[in-house]
């Protein structure tokens, strides 16, 4: 018999591994979803014969020998993966410089310095901090317990693995990318390392990141997100799992504590010293569906404020949510056209001649991703050539509100990208078959992410190795899991979390947590 009965909001990655664990853990676990579909903001789906890909770009660990890959095992991913012998491809329109990023670090010295040679201490730095993290398992660092279950041995233990690295964690490797590179002479050599990722990140992310592409363990999903996700949606359907599609949870159920309330009010909306009970969720239908736990899996700002009204909140979330920046949103167009691009990088990121403006934002990089090593994603002969960019969550908020100058503006957006890459693809033009955009509004319509931000808050160095816990003040049986209380965002954060809420929930019970392998 099921020990505890758990409600859980959302069915992207942290929701499903929340959900997995439970079950493997003997709660009893029901997913809602307000979409029609798994995966969150790793989605996937199909025009007019063409797969389109819109979320995870590529995955860590995806090879035996890391902590990663058993999460994978565990959750039942079997997604078959193609390693990333390149990053991506940089190149600047105006100068005609371009520059490819391999996974040969020698290589990738030899051609930095060829772009810059007055800058070849700087190139050599960047090396050694990659050399420094290859063949270190970084995939668990930090994130193998919740925050509530980490005592001093293990922050100990953890410092003591890492202690080689020390170095490229601190100081001017601890400043964000875009401060490091104001070293290198060259400004085109300078725009490559700073837009390596994003120009917030702290510099050792930078060097992590060419750690594991020269490790090889980088990889690109053959079959997309989907077939990262849908095998994980199946691992907890037999593990006893339910999940109700098209299901929005618009509040989240309190039994309110029966204790007199303090003699002042509690700052930001909080409870004070009194301890509220979640008991279920109402669904948008007017449903209500009780449990003993509720775990939102969701939006944070809009599980905090909206689904609970902002009532339990303290100086910590309140200043979270007020100051800490977002993840910026994309506009994402994607082509399907009947052309194959043999021997093309998978990404290129493109600094233009020719800007073009969006809203009062002026768009001079774009990221153009070629799925060309799959067969997967397009008919035989065809490929999907997909172009993002970064944009303005309130442009696009409030063209919405007319529908037929919303989708004008997409409309307009496409062509104005297919005349950049003309540039780089002569006549792709009048190939291309099938045209899609997705906006900021887009991800907001599908899964609810505050302002668009598909990856949470922004990993800068105050905020990447920031510990937030997985409850809330003044509500007892509520847990939070995804990438609200993980920053930095992406694949990992999002699974481990759901993996941390039943280690809570198990430590709470005073039982032992424990893994059913598939």
């Amino acid at each position: 018999m099921a020990e505890k009965t758990l409600v859980i909001i959302g069915a992207g990655l942290a929701g499903l591994s929340t959900g997995c664990y439970a079950q493997m853990n003997g709660y009893q676990s029901h997913i809602f979803e307000h979409h029609s579909k798994p995966g969150g903001v790793a989605p996937a789906w199909k025009r007019q014969g063409y797969l389109i890909d819109g979320g995870i770009h590529f995955v860590m660990g995806h090879k035996p020998g890391t902590a990663l890959y058993e999460l994978y095992r565990e959750l039942g991913i079997t997604a078959r993966c193609v390693d990333m012998t390149t990053y991506g491809r940089f190149t600047d329109e105006v100068s005609g410089r371009s520059v490819l990023v391999t996974q040969n670090l020698d290589r990738l010295a030899d051609d930095l310095k060829a772009l810059s040679p007055t800058d070849a201490r700087i190139v050599d730095e960047l090396i050694a901090g990659a050399r420094a993290m290859q063949g270190l398992d970084l995939s668990e660092a930090g994130m193998s317990k919740p925050p509530e279950l980490v005592g001093l041995l293990e922050q100990l233990k953890e410092m003591w693995v890492m202690r080689r690295l020390f170095r490229y964690m601190i100081g001017k490797y601890s400043r964000p990318v875009a401060d490091y590179v104001q070293a290198i002479h060259d400004p085109w050599l300078r725009e490559c390392i700073k837009y390596l990722f994003l120009p917030e990140v702290p510099a050792w992310f930078i060097f992590m990141i060419l750690a594991l592409l020269a490790d090889g363990q980088l990889g690109l999903l053959e079959g997309g997100c989907l077939d990262f996700v849908l095998p994980i949606e199946k691992r907890y359907q037999d593990l006893g799992g339910r999940v109700t599609y098209k299901a929005t949870v618009e509040e989240v159920l309190v039994e309110e504590s029966p204790l007199p309330a303090p003699p002042s009010p509690p700052k930001l909306g909080g409870r004070g010293g009194r301890d509220d009970r979640a008991v279920g969720v109402r669904l948008a239908d007017g449903r209500e569906h009780r449990a003993d736990v509720v775990v939102s899996a969701a939006d944070g700002y809009s599980t905090i404020f909206k689904l609970l009204g902002g009532r339990y909140v303290d100086e910590k979330i309140g200043n979270r949510y007020r100051n800490w920046k977002l993840i910026r949103p994309l506009v994402m167009a994607s082509f399907g056209v009947a052309r194959e691009f043999t021997g093309e990088p998978w990404m290129s990121i493109i600094k233009l001649e020719r800007p073009f403006a969006v809203g009062n934002q002026v768009i001079d990089w774009i990221i153009v991703r070629i799925f060309n090593y799959s067969d997967r994603f397009a008919p035989p002969g065809k490929t999907v050539v997909q172009v993002s960019f970064e944009t303005e969550w309130d442009f696009w908020n409030e063209l919405r509100q007319d529908r037929p100058r919303y989708d004008a503006e997409k409309e307009r957006v496409a062509v104005e990208l297919l005349e950049r890459l003309e540039a780089h693809y002569p006549a792709i033009s009048s190939q291309v078959e099938m045209t899609d955009v997705a906006t900021p509004y887009t991800w907001w319509r599908y899964t609810r992410n505050h302002r668009g931000a598909y990856m949470g808050w922004l990993p800068t160095p105050e905020v990447i190795n920031t510990r937030i816990a997985r409850t809330l003040p003044g509500l007892t049986n509520f847990y939070m899991a995804g990438q609200w209380v993980m920053p930095g965002g992406g694949v990992p954060p999002s699974l481990y979390s759901g993996r941390h809420v039943v280690q809570l929930l198990c430590h709470r019970g005073g039982k032992p947590f424990s893994i059913d392998l598939p």
